[in-house]
């Protein structure tokens, strides 16, 4: 049987690539609508300033971060002992729940700020879920030679779902409040079922007699020991954290550069549009050498333009901004993925891709909570400048720190051998 070149000639792969593209663009509809209802009703209907509404959008991230940090964990360790389709299937399945919740309540006025913190909190709880055991599936499908590649199309279907989600989400909230959860609705359920179709996966070999507590455990130490992937992640953490502007949006949108919720969804979609550009870029030529040294300029030009991004007063000016942004975040993120996945043996991969992941949402929504206490204290412009210079400080700061991403010049394994725990 002749070799694939492409992961899209492997029939599972492109099952898996419909269910990444139609669950992220479900999801991120949701979560712009959902950031935009929260900070209209605190704005509207519950009388508070701007800075005190961010606020409420830092604790809205804060509201989906609470289960990831407490699940991911649980999550990862699910994901090496159980059949990760069905792992993944259902956690979508729960999502779609909430989907449907939302809609409900937006189409019979039921709105509120703690129904919308409580279904985020639930939203983040599916989220855990999903990402440990979906991230760990690719390299079970696709062959070694072809996951950088893989991981190049996985991007594009999640950036093309960034950039799709989001900017129609905001035009369809603005003809009605519910059509987009409803939408998202169906492409749930879409995507619960191309994962649920994928063959049955190799099992994975995992020491079942360990306790699940210490096999936990095994995971944190397995990063922890590796240098070069703590590195990798601890990056990743704390330039989002400082750096990421997602959160400000909805004030960006209302109140300083006055565009709506359409405007707001096309300001969410500009990053993805730009990263997709260049995941589609590297899917044909993917990064093979000095992939540290691009790895940290890239999350540099990411901080630099979140810096810019926050100066900004004109919608265009942002938007291009936007876009540049997401082409440097999408850099950082194949080169990290890259590296996460092939330096990680297949019995922690589940967990490994947790604690990733619980890096990237901890990144995230705490970098929300960040965002608007900042605001709350600097206002958004002030939160976003700051935010952006910061990360540029932890990325020259991480290249002397951890000389083992500079030194990082392919995608080769660099893990050691390690005997299992009895």
């Amino acid at each position: 049987m002749t070799e694939p070149t492409s992961p899209l000639q492997i029939p599972d792969f492109r099952r898996f690539w419909l269910s990444r593209f139609t669950s992220v663009v479900a999801t991120t509809g949701m979560v712009v609508v959902i950031g935009y209802q929260l900070y209209d009703i605190a704005r509207s209907e519950y009388g508070m300033s701007i800075p005190q509404a961010a606020f409420q959008l830092g604790l809205l991230g804060f509201a989906q971060f609470v289960p990831l940090m407490l699940l991911t964990p649980v999550a990862g360790l699910v994901a090496d002992r159980f059949d990760r389709r069905f792992v993944a299937g259902l956690a979508i399945a729960l999502d779609l729940l909430i989907a449907l919740s939302l809609a409900y309540a937006s189409a019979s006025g039921l709105r509120s700020l703690p129904l919308l913190f409580m279904l985020a909190a639930l939203h983040g709880t599916a989220r855990v879920f999903v990402s440990p055991a979906l991230g760990a599936i690719a390299p079970n499908i696709v062959p070694a030679s072809l996951i950088p590649r893989a991981i190049a199309f996985n991007s594009i279907a999640w950036q093309a779902g960034s950039v799709a989600g989001p900017a129609a989400a905001g035009f369809l909230f603005a003809g009605d409040a519910a059509l987009p959860y409803w939408c998202a609705t169906g492409l749930l359920a879409f995507s619960s079922l191309c994962v649920l179709s994928i063959r049955k996966l190799p099992p994975v070999e995992i020491n079942r007699d360990l306790h699940p507590v210490r096999q936990i455990v095994e995971g944190f130490r397995f990063v922890w020991n590796e240098r070069f992937l703590l590195g990798c992640v601890s990056l990743d953490l704390f330039a989002v954290l400082l750096g990421g502007a997602t959160a400000l949006m909805p004030v960006f949108a209302r109140d300083i550069l006055h565009v709506g919720p359409e405007g707001l969804g096309q300001m969410r979609a500009a990053p993805a549009l730009g990263a997709a550009v260049v995941a589609l870029w590297l899917s044909w030529r993917p990064l093979a050498h000095n992939v540290g040294v691009k790895m940290l300029w890239a999350v540099a030009i990411y901080g630099g333009t979140t810096l810019a991004f926050g100066l900004s007063r004109n919608f265009l000016l942002s938007l291009g901004v936007l876009a540049l942004l997401g082409a440097a975040d999408m850099v950082s993120v194949f080169v990290r993925s890259s590296l996460v996945q092939l330096n990680t043996p297949d019995d922690v991969r589940g967990r490994v891709s947790a604690i990733s992941g619980l890096a990237i949402s901890a990144s995230n929504e705490l970098g929300e909570l960040q965002s608007g206490i900042a605001a709350a204290l600097l206002g958004a412009t002030g939160a976003v400048v700051f935010g952006g210079a910061g990360a540029i400080v932890i990325t020259a700061l991480w290249a002397r720190i951890f000389p083992e991403i500079r030194e990082a010049r392919t995608f080769a394994p660099r893990y050691r051998q390690r005997e299992p725990e009895r």
